[in-house]
């Protein structure tokens, strides 16, 4: 889950088609996922002006739609990708405390979230923190490999996470 749409997102009408898109699927390869086999949005729906950061009401203002997609998608882990997506899943879906990303990343924590019960939430940086600072690649690509050991114990607590037919959003409307 990312934090709003950029320039080219906006214009595609798809979450991380960008550069960030480029690393967040260089991501997902370094961990044996593709692109097609998880579900990709963002807290903010629209692009704020001159791609500042979502404010607060906006957020709040798509937090319906958000959370309707997310018990739509139902998932099992939620990667929050920047401090407004972790911001959102941490204090809005589930009531914990938020102290931003560099102190929050770094671990998988398992939080009860609002309407959807037990989610393993893994907070890193946004792929786009690593394109203007480089230095952060690294955790980034340490945070990624936390998925795979999600994924592991899932599988070995009897959760389902096996791979299935990719879905799209429409494909969970029409349940």
């Amino acid at each position: 889950m990312g934090e709003a749409p950029g320039r080219q997102e906006d214009l595609s009408g798809r979450p991380f088609v960008g550069q960030a898109g480029k690393l967040l699927e260089a991501l997902l390869k370094s961990i044996g996922l593709k692109r097609e086999e998880v579900f990709i949005t963002n807290v903010v729906k629209c692009r704020p002006p001159n791609n500042r950061d979502p404010r607060e009401d906006e957020i709040r203002a798509c937090s319906t739609y958000t959370q309707a997609i997310i018990e739509l998608v139902k998932p099992k882990i939620i990667v929050t990708l920047g401090n407004h997506s972790g911001r959102y899943v941490f204090s809005m879906l589930g009531g914990h405390e938020w102290r931003g990303v560099s102190r929050m990343r770094g671990r998988a924590y398992e939080l009860e979230l609002k309407d959807l019960g037990k989610v393993i939430v893994i907070p890193t940086y946004h792929p786009a923190a690593a394109l203007y600072n480089p230095k952060v690649r690294p955790a980034l690509e340490k945070d990624f490999s936390l998925i795979t050991e999600a994924r592991s114990n899932l599988t070995r607590t009897g959760k389902n996470v096996a791979k299935s037919k990719p879905k799209s959003l429409m494909d969970f409307l029409k349940k």
